[in-house]
C-alpha cells in the first residue's frame, strides 16, 4: 500500500478535482484541509506516508521534518520550484521530489484584480452599500498614470501589456534589466529610484530568493507618491513587512493591494487587518479552478509515473544518480 498526503487543501478541492482512483485499490490518497506549521505535528501526521503532495510554499518542509519521516519516498509540489522545501535534504535520504505545471495566466490577473480595487474603492464602496451608504469615497482612473512593474519576467510582462491597454505610462526595473529587454516588452527601463519616485501604482513580480528578501525597504517606500499604491501578488518577505506597516499607517503612500504575507496564513489578529486603506486576499494568486486542476491531473501523473519506475517532472536529481 502505498499511502499519498495531500496538505493544505484549503478549499477541499483535491478529491473533486481529479479522479485518485485510477491509481489503482493499492494507492490510498488522504486530504488534509488545515495548516499545520510545526515540527511536531507535521512527523506525527506523516509518519505512515510514502508520499507527500505540498501547495507551493504553504508548508514548510525542511530536513528537521525530512529526517523524521523515515517511509517517506516522493514529495510532489505544484509548479517546478519550491523553496519550502530543503531539496538536498531529500536527496541526501533518498527521496524523490517531482513537480507540476501550472497556468501561467491566473496570478497577473488578480494583480490587476488588486489595482482596480485599490483605484476604484471597490471593496470599500461595496461594504459602505451594505450599510446603506452612497458614494462615500471617489477613485481614480488608470489611463494616463504609471504603472511601475518590480521584474519584467513572464508574470511582470503580462502584467505590463495589460496596463498598456489601459493606456497607462508602464516603466520597469528589476536587478538584471537591460533597456534593450525592456523595449522588447515595450516598456521603459528605469532606476529603482526612478520607478519608486515617478509611479502611481508600483506591482512586484520577483522570485523569492535571499537576494530579493527584503528588497523594499522603507528607503524605498518613503520615495513614494503619497497617492501612489503598493501591489505585492509574489512573495510577502520581498517587502520589508515593519516599513510597509509604517507607510499605511502614517498615509505616506494611498494604500496597498496584498496577497502574499511573511507567514501564511495570516493570523487572526495580524495589524494589517486594522488598516482601511489596504485590499487584502489570502495568497489565491495561482488559485483559480483550471490550475488547480492542473496541478492535481500532473501531481497523479507523478505518482503514476513514480510507482511504475519512471518518473516524470522530477526536481532533484535522485534519478540520474
Amino acid at each position: 500500500m502505498f499511502r499519498l498526503a495531500i496538505l493544505d487543501d484549503y478549499q477541499d478541492a483535491a478529491l473533486g478535482l481529479v479522479d485518485w482512483t485510477g491509481l489503482g485499490p493499492d494507492v490510498r490518497v488522504e486530504r488534509f484541509t488545515d495548516h499545520l506549521p510545526d515540527v511536531d505535528g507535521l512527523a506525527s501526521r506523516l509518519a505512515d506516508f510514502d508520499g507527500v503532495f505540498l501547495m507551493r510554499e504553504r508548508t514548510q518542509f525542511p530536513r528537521a521534518l525530512i529526517e523524521r519521516l523515515p517511509k517517506l519516498r516522493l514529495i510532489l509540489t505544484a509548479g517546478m520550484r519550491n523553496v519550502a522545501i530543503d531539496e538536498k535534504a531529500a536527496t541526501d535520504r533518498g527521496v524523490l521530489i517531482c513537480g507540476t505545471g501550472m497556468l501561467p495566466y491566473p496570478t497577473a490577473e488578480l494583480t490587476w484584480g488588486l489595482i482596480l480595487a485599490l483605484a476604484r474603492a471597490i471593496p470599500h464602496q461595496e461594504v459602505e452599500l451594505h450599510r446603506g451608504r452612497w458614494q462615500t469615497r471617489y477613485g481614480y482612473g488608470l489611463k494616463g498614470k504609471v504603472l511601475g512593474v518590480v521584474g519584467l519576467g513572464r508574470l511582470g510582462t503580462q502584467v505590463a501589456t495589460i496596463g498598456k491597454a489601459f493606456g497607462m505610462d508602464v516603466v520597469a526595473w528589476s536587478q538584471n534589466l537591460t533597456p534593450e529587454r525592456a523595449a522588447e516588452a515595450g516598456v521603459r527601463a528605469l532606476s529603482k529610484t526612478e520607478l519608486f519616485e515617478c509611479a502611481d501604482v508600483i506591482t512586484i513580480h520577483y522570485t523569492l530568493s535571499a537576494r530579493s528578501r527584503g528588497m523594499i525597504g522603507a528607503a524605498d517606500l518613503a520615495l513614494m507618491k503619497p497617492t501612489a499604491y503598493l501591489v505585492n501578488t509574489s512573495r510577502g518577505p520581498i517587502v520589508d513587512e515593519a516599513a510597509l506597516l509604517d507607510a499605511l499607517r502614517g498615509h505616506h503612500i494611498a494604500g496597498a493591494g496584498l496577497d502574499v504575507y511573511d507567514l501564511e496564513p495570516l493570523a487572526k489578529n495580524h495589524p494589517l487587518l486594522e488598516l482601511d486603506n489596504v485590499v487584502l486576499t489570502p495568497h489565491l494568486g495561482y488559485v483559480t479552478e483550471e490550475n488547480l486542476r492542473t496541478i492535481y491531473e500532473q501531481a497523479l501523473e507523478d505518482v503514476r509515473g513514480f510507482l511504475a519506475g519512471k518518473p516524470v517532472r522530477p526536481v532533484n536529481e535522485l534519478v540520474a544518480r
